[in-house]
């Protein structure tokens, strides 16, 4: 999708998301959501910015442009897709810090993969019953 460092992808993504609720976007908001200082908030977004993912002037709105709002909702589809196959699969662990963790370090050929084996999962619980008791008992004795 876009050429992006795991920390820009974070910002974007999560740009993307206050655009579907708010009006505006501020780079409080985003210091407040990511629990960074203003000043990496800032820096994030002129090369954000640099890249045409978002408008932006310095004290001023965010808004995204169309190539923002198209990888950011990819971005945010991806996190979605990876927290709902591990909850699939029936990992014991934080599902969202899990999925923060794999989704910048995944191929598109592997996202693809992992939203192939969700759908089909969802389409055919008899093979889902079949997969997660295979875990449990796989898991008695691989420890």
């Amino acid at each position: 999708m876009g050429i992006l460092t795991p920390s820009l992808e974070d910002y974007l993504e999560e740009l993307y998301r206050f655009s579907l609720s708010a009006d505006t976007v501020r780079v409080t908001d985003l210091s407040i959501k990511l629990g960074v200082s203003l000043p990496s908030v800032t820096k994030a977004l002129r090369k954000l910015k640099n890249g045409q993912y978002i408008y932006y002037q310095r004290y001023g709105e965010i808004t995204l442009t169309e190539k923002g709002k198209k990888l950011g909702d990819f971005l945010v589809k991806r996190n979605r897709l990876l927290q709902e196959f591990l909850v699939l699969i029936n990992t014991d662990c934080d599902i969202a810090a899990e999925a923060e963790a794999m989704e910048h370090y995944l191929s598109e050929a592997t996202i693809r993969s992992i939203q192939a084996i969700v759908t089909f999962l969802n389409q055919n619980p008899e093979w889902h019953k079949v997969l997660l008791e295979y875990i449990m008992s796989s898991s008695k004795t691989n420890v």
